[in-house]
């Protein structure tokens, strides 16, 4: 059954359109993600969905017994009241109700004849209904909720004024996902969450029995919670069955089956054309004839001719490298911080080589940006040490920015960064970052927190570092934008100390995890699922009741084994990814080969078939490695 039909949908402000002719289907257990380029319109969506927008053309339809929830701009309004006393303004009907029956039994004791029956009447129908709406759990769930996004026991009691923006966000998404909607709309639900915290809301939406439509760039997210996947593009939408990568995977045969239809179609427009120009010459009177309908012809191939989709703009990054680093490159022993008598870290070591891509992970306020900031020298740690090597040139991305939160205009900025490149040569720069024409005469300070990351990002390449310290790299970067920056930092050939809840970015990129934990800084070796995995082996080994010291020869023996099976299935993994890839691209240039037209051009055809022979040797390559290591895993 559908809890929402969207019909021909058209959005436009003035002459600026969103998105038109978009028709869809939820259905009342769907679990949707809703992905597109920052402003394409999805936030737009989900006012047309909730009537606070009206279209310019077509439907949105609920059904009746939708009950829509979603996070309110405001809702944590009243600094005095505590976490607790906040989330649970979301059963405020219920407490009413709680409130009339305590006072129900002395109101009883005091009446007499008829009032006092039908107070009775009363006290057992509210009853009935109070048990029926939970009321006998609803606080032991919002204290559980709060728990469950984070909040320790002490600030579950803190006043909401006294909490982070993070912390305010996720008393949003409790009171939420305590509502009793049964289709919620989700906008960015896992900003300002550590990964702790978004698993937990994996597992609550996985569980969840009504429907969600989540606008995310977290890909991880999307892919571990959505069962369809809706895509905003060049003013379209695009819905397929399948979480995000199954999405990706579709989108990229669709887009390659366009393509060949349209290249079919206009040759064929093109033959037809030739034809007419031949009947022209004739200049008899069925020539005419003939060319009227060869005319008419084009134009029914004309009509169901849709160019495919150009993709949209992207940022271009690259990091490049003038001057090597030594092989040392962060160096620290026994690294402390406090705050207020509250210890952030302690016992800090790290011995980070050149061509590490390291990653910090924990829960927010571990001190994981601490670290950072003193690695940097703007916080000074309370004992231990700390240095970069030889000829280390760091660059730090902020996730705050901060230090370009001016009044100056964004070029401004970049010729302060920069005072070697010509104002030509920065423009030119911008506009790879997506600013362009007058949007370079912004205010830094007007700028929206995807904006400035792209211009701390670009003043991050004018450096030429060698080292890169980046806090929250992907926040505020839409998916495009996330997955260019990725590229670039694989192919990135220094050394990368970065702090992310981003896992996508952490599984693609990730050679070393480094876990802030309650029992300290825990390294380990390979990317996130590789982490995972260890964290289940050791859980396994405790759950067995396994004792042996720590420092035995077959404890370390069997600990260098299972190092090794980590490597080879994430080898496995890779070297199945890039088959796939190689697929898809002989796939493009058999095609080419196959395609009439080429056929007269031998340069080409030479060209094109040494690339294919390129890719079958590549091909065959890894599928000996694979072999050999599918072979090594069975003995």
């Amino acid at each position: 059954m559908a809890v929402l039909n969207v019909n021909n949908l058209k959005m436009a402000f003035v002459e600026h359109l969103l998105f038109a002719n978009a028709s869809f289907e939820i259905g009342d257990t769907d679990k949707v993600g809703l992905i597109g380029a920052n402003g394409a319109g999805k936030t737009t969506l989900f006012k047309l969905i909730m009537g606070e927008l009206s279209p310019t053309e077509g439907g949105v339809f609920l059904s009746r017994d939708a009950h829509i929830g979603f996070v309110e701009q405001h809702t944590c309004s009243d600094a005095s009241v505590t976490a607790y006393e906040e989330i649970l303004k979301v059963f405020s009907p219920l407490i009413e109700m709680e409130k009339e029956l305590e006072n129900l039994p002395g109101q009883i004791h005091l009446a007499s004849g008829d009032a006092r029956e039908l107070l009775i009447h009363r006290q057992s129908a509210l009853l009935d209904e109070f048990q029926r709406k939970d009321g006998l759990t609803f606080r032991a769930r919002a204290r559980s909720m709060l728990l469950g996004l984070g909040f320790s026991e002490q600030e579950i009691t803190l006043s909401v004024g006294a909490l982070s923006g993070g912390q305010k966000t996720k008393i949003s998404l409790g009171k939420l996902l305590l509502s009793d909607a049964n289709f919620v709309l989700l906008d960015e639900p896992t900003n300002h969450l550590d990964i702790k915290s978004v698993e937990w809301l994996e597992d609550f939406l996985s569980k969840y029995t009504g429907a969600a439509i989540v606008i995310s760039h977290d890909r991880y997210f999307l892919d571990r919670i959505t069962n369809k996947t809706m895509q905003i593009t060049n003013k379209k939408f695009y819905v397929t069955k399948g979480n995000y990568s199954t999405f990706i995977r579709i989108r990229e045969e669709q887009k390659l089956y366009e393509a060949r239809e349209y290249e079919k179609a206009t040759k064929e427009i093109k033959r037809i054309e030739g034809i007419i120009e031949q009947q022209k010459q004739f200049g008899r009177e069925r020539n005419f004839i003939t060319i009227a309908s060869k005319q008419k012809q084009i134009g029914r191939i004309a009509e169901t001719l849709v160019p495919p989709d150009r993709d949209e703009k992207q940022i271009r990054v690259r990091f490049d490298i003038k001057v090597q680093s030594g092989n040392e490159v962060v160096f620290a022993e026994n690294l402390c911080k406090s705050f207020d008598g509250k210890t952030l870290f302690s016992g800090v070591n790290l011995d980070i080589r050149r061509g590490e891509k390291v990653f910090l992970i924990g829960p927010n306020g571990c001190g994981k940006t601490t670290l950072l900031k003193v690695l940097m020298r703007r916080m000074v740690q309370d004992s231990g040490l700390c240095r970069f090597g030889v000829n280390v040139r760091p660059g730090y991305f902020e996730q705050s920015h901060g230090g370009i939160l001016s009044e100056k205009t964004v070029i401004d900025e970049m010729l302060d960064c920069a005072p070697a490149y010509t104002v030509a040569e920065l423009r030119n720069m911008l506009a790879a970052f997506l600013f362009r024409g007058e949007e370079i005469y912004k205010k830094m300070n007007e700028l929206s927190g995807g904006e400035r990351a792209r211009v701390a990002l670009l003043e991050i390449m004018l450096k030429d570092s060698n080292l890169l310290l980046l806090d929250e790299p992907t926040n505020h970067l839409d998916i495009a934008s996330r997955e260019v920056l990725e590229e670039a930092l694989e192919e990135y050939e220094g050394t990368i100390l970065c702090v992310s809840h981003d896992r996508y970015l952490i599984n693609r990129l990730a050679s070393k995890i480094i876990a802030f934990t309650p029992d300290g800084v825990v390294p380990y070796e390979g990317n996130y699922d590789e982490y995972l995995a260890s964290l289940a082996a050791f859980s396994d080994r405790q759950s067995t009741g396994e004792k042996k010291e720590k420092g035995g020869s077959e404890y370390k023996q069997r600990k260098e084994q299972e190092k090794e099976e980590r490597r080879r299935l994430s080898r496995i993994a890779k070297i199945e990814a890039e088959i796939a890839e190689i697929d898809k691209k002989k796939v493009a240039l058999e095609s080419m080969l196959m395609n009439g037209a080429n056929a007269a051009d031998h340069e080409m055809i030479l060209e094109l078939s040494n690339a294919l022979e390129e890719l079958s040797h590549s091909q065959d390559a890894l599928y000996e490695e694979w072999a050999d290591l599918e072979t090594a895993g069975g003995e």
